[in-house]
């Protein structure tokens, strides 16, 4: 192992700061990522169904005027 305890572990040499401050970072900017992908998913598949449904309505409009 290349630490002798848990303590120098998370001190890494005396720049522990940077380090978990960095992966930190990383973490909460990957978490937004995600969370930001999931919300446009939700989105985008809402407006698609919206749009569905207006052909549809659209279509059915067309076929009773023609009639």
């Amino acid at each position: 192992m290349q630490f002798d305890s848990f303590s120098d572990f998370i001190a890494m040499g005396g720049y522990g700061f940077y380090v978990w401050l960095s992966f930190g970072t990383c973490a909460l900017i990957l978490l937004g990522i995600l969370v930001n992908s999931l919300r446009d998913t939700k989105r985008i598949m809402a407006s698609v169904e919206q749009q569905i449904v207006r052909e549809a309505r659209i279509k059915k409009a067309k076929q009773e005027q023609v009639s």
